[in-house]
């Protein structure tokens, strides 16, 4: 079982069409292992090439995190765009810390397809719970 790097709280594992998701109850950040969010994204090349296309968070408020694998600190990435978000990476490619919502932000920007939106839709609710229906 892996702590999460921001409340130290035990995390639990979500599994979704074999991708196994490390789940924060406490605070809602998602740990992603190495390729997770590449497989989550639908196209691995788009997801690299979009990831690629940020750079570091040089002046993030947020405090330095500690990788869940390796204990070392992960770097601060932004990602491109006109709502960047800002993301913890492993230095030593173990995977990426994703705070709340940064995932359905991120997967905001993959390529569309009826699988993802399937998945996406499936994230957004057990990540923020369903939508409220309007009277």
């Amino acid at each position: 079982m892996m702590n999460c790097p921001v409340c130290a709280k035990p995390m639990v594992v979500l599994e979704l069409e074999n991708i196994e998701i490390d789940y924060c109850v406490t605070c809602g950040g998602i740990w992603l292992d190495a390729g997770e969010l590449e497989l989550l994204f639908g196209d691995p090349a788009a997801c690299t090439a979009f990831l690629n296309a940020g750079g570091p968070a040089r002046r993030s408020k947020e405090k330095s995190r500690r990788c869940p694998i390796c204990r070392r600190k992960m770097d601060k990435t932004i990602t491109p765009g006109d709502h960047p978000t800002i993301y913890d990476r492993c230095r030593h490619g173990d995977g990426l810390w994703l705070d709340q919502g940064e995932l359905q932000t991120i997967l905001a920007h993959a390529p569309t397809s009826d699988a993802q939106q399937a998945v996406h839709a499936l994230l957004s609710n057990m990540f923020t719970g369903p939508e409220k229906e309007t009277p």
